[in-house]
């Protein structure tokens, strides 16, 4: 469960980094803030409304929300800064994530709340194997999300455009590509991403605001797999959600545990010695 949860939050990273060349700070805030809004807006739903029909109100009111979000990013985050270093977008995303922690906290106040939206939470025993079907569900939720992202960046236009961005801005701009436009599809689909991640996580064990850590997680995930590759977001959460906790059980009984909030870190830099691109990153060669 941990390893497919990783993986959610990291794809949201792939997605930012793949179109802009930025780390996006704030995702792990954005999962966060699509969680407590959705939780917010299922409060104030009328009462006496089928619990189908207000979760699927307030999941559309929440993914337009996330869409407005990722417009107002661009016209007030994004835009001012098109062609400035790197470091500068990021310390933009690091403040981005501060205003959205408070924003959040602000408009639905701080309590840890309950997401129920009917996810399946029954407990399945297969063969003296105790199996949570929200695990299962989060499982196909990543795995279609996979599926349906690497369909986009390869097979259509605006895929392409996407990748193109990424390379080069200025080269992109230069042959007609709108900037804004990719970069406010991009942050729509990465506050998606951020929802879906944010359901699981808040359905597993509540929405509060300790969920935002989680980013800290997805940069080893990152590492491991590739920050340009989204099968690689996938194998390398399951390989640190696995990991850690296989880990912890094994060097309980040698050194009497505390692994597990420290291996993820020290599997990544031990990638970043010997394969810094990970297992599925582009391995760029630049010309001195």
């Amino acid at each position: 469960m941990a390893g497919v949860l990783y993986s959610l939050v990291a794809l949201g990273f792939v997605l930012i980094f793949k179109a802009s060349g930025v780390f996006n700070f704030a995702q792990g805030v954005m999962a966060l803030f699509a969680a407590l809004t959705l939780t917010g807006i299922m409060e104030y739903m009328p009462d006496g409304l089928p619990k189908w029909l207000t979760v699927i109100a307030a999941l559309g009111i929440t993914v337009v929300i996330m869409i407005l979000l990722a417009v107002i990013i661009e016209r007030v985050v994004l835009r001012p800064l098109v062609n400035q270093e790197l470091i500068i977008l990021f310390m933009a995303t690091l403040g981005l994530s501060y205003v959205l922690e408070g924003a959040g906290d602000l408009m639905w106040g701080s309590d840890v709340k309950v997401l129920d939206i009917g996810l399946p939470t029954d407990i399945w025993d297969i063969g003296g194997v105790y199996v949570e079907q929200l695990d299962v569900t989060a499982a196909i939720a990543a795995g279609s999300l996979v599926a349906v992202l690497a369909i986009f960046f390869t097979k259509t236009r605006i895929g392409r455009a996407l990748r193109a961005v990424a390379d080069d801005h200025q080269a992109a701009l230069s042959v007609g590509i709108s900037l804004q436009q990719i970069w406010v599809i991009v942050w729509s689909v990465a506050g998606i991403v951020a929802l879906v991640a944010g359901i699981m996580w808040g359905s597993k064990s509540g929405v509060q605001f300790s969920l935002s850590l989680i980013a800290l997680k997805a940069l080893p995930v990152l590492i491991l797999g590739g920050f340009t590759s989204i099968p690689g977001a996938i194998i390398g959460g399951l390989i640190i959600g696995l990991g850690e906790k296989v880990v912890e059980v094994f060097w309980y009984s040698v050194h009497g545990g505390a692994v597990e909030n420290w291996f993820a870190f020290m599997l990544a830099l031990a990638f970043l010695m010997f394969r810094p691109q990970g297992l599925f990153g582009d391995k760029i060669i630049e010309r001195v």
